[in-house]
């Protein structure tokens, strides 16, 4: 049976595709390739370019290729673009989820992974968040995600759709192999932005509010490795796999790092100063945000590799050094054509 992977052109869910890869799974790739990268999926890997909102194809693709899981990680992710175009946020992550999930249903799927976001919990008045707290978002972006998770939870019980929700924390590096990471231009990450003005390729780096009530006045945040996340879906299939109970998990390392705090690493590690400039509140980021992960570690089997903000940085920084040569001889093979 296959493993589909929605969004496995992307950056979290190319790295999905390499970790189901390296353990001897089928995998085929659905993506639109908006953000993604046809180069970014593994060698021998269909990758079919379409919508998860195409419900002709992805049933095609459900029947054709014998999926029998969907790990669904297509969706718009940036909080301050969603506060600017709330429709099209839930339109792309909440209709487009709804179809994907009514062709799971139909087509006979038993396992579905959700890529979802520490978003939900909106500005929670504890740290670190569980689970079961309440889930009040602050931006379309935490609404649209906790709208699929509702989904779910209602097709799990009128279907019996098994499924694992995951919400992810604040995701940063790449594969220490050097095979794929964060590639998107104009990408909002923290730590992405960060490399890439280590290396020049930004004049300098704003910091979005240092009025927030946190010990240096920046936003706080739970960073996970990229590698890690992934490992904790393919944990999450061999437990839906077992036939045990849906399940929604936070996925963090359970402490926090300010934006100063990874600023200062970021130099440290590079050995590179830059500029950085403060510049006003970001609409939909709260103050703090640290994730209660135990149930993960328990339930799932759970164990992280790679819980270092410097040992994130250095992949992030190392990856950002491989786009570089990758773009130069792109340019160096387009100007060849050329003469």
């Amino acid at each position: 049976m296959t493993v589909m992977v929605t969004g496995g052109a992307g950056y979290i869910g190319s790295h999905m595709v390499y970790e189901l890869a390296d353990a001897g799974e089928r995998v085929v790739v659905l993506d639109n390739l908006s953000t993604g990268f046809d180069w970014a999926v593994a060698t021998g890997v269909p990758l079919v370019v379409g919508e998860t909102g195409d419900q002709a194809l992805v049933a095609r693709i459900i029947r054709e290729h014998g999926v029998d899981a969907i790990i669904h990680f297509a969706a718009s992710i940036v909080v301050p673009d969603s506060v600017r175009d709330p429709l099209g946020y839930y339109r792309n992550n909440t209709m487009n989820s709804r179809a994907l999930i009514e062709c799971a249903v139909n087509g006979g799927v038993h396992h579905f992974i959700f890529s979802s976001t520490a978003a939900v919990y909106g500005n929670p008045a504890e740290s670190p968040v569980k689970e079961d707290s309440a889930t009040l978002p602050i931006s379309p972006y935490g609404w649209s995600k906790l709208m699929t998770e509702i989904m779910l939870r209602d097709a799990d019980s009128a279907y019996g759709l098994q499924h694992v929700i995951l919400r992810y924390f604040n995701v940063a590096g790449a594969d220490p192999k050097g095979r794929t990471g964060q590639s998107t231009k104009a990408a909002t990450h923290l730590i992405k932005v960060a490399v890439e003005t280590v290396l020049g390729l930004r004049p300098k780096l704003d910091v979005f509010g240092n009025d927030y009530p946190t010990p240096d006045g920046t936003c706080i945040r739970d960073y996970i490795h990229v590698s890690d996340l992934v490992r904790a879906h393919a944990d999450a299939l061999r437990y839906l796999r077992s036939g045990a109970p849906p399940l929604t998990l936070n996925c963090g390392y359970g402490h926090g790092f300010s934006v100063l705090d990874v600023i200062e690493a970021v130099k440290r590690v590079s050995g590179v100063d830059f500029k950085v400039d403060m510049a006003p509140r970001r609409p939909g980021d709260p103050a703090q945000i640290v994730a209660l992960s135990e149930r993960a570690r328990s339930k799932l089997g759970w164990q992280p590799r790679y819980d270092d903000l410097s040992t994130i940085v250095r992949d992030a920084l190392n990856w950002e050094r491989e786009l570089i040569k990758r773009q130069s001889r792109s340019a160096g093979a387009g100007l060849k054509a050329a003469i």
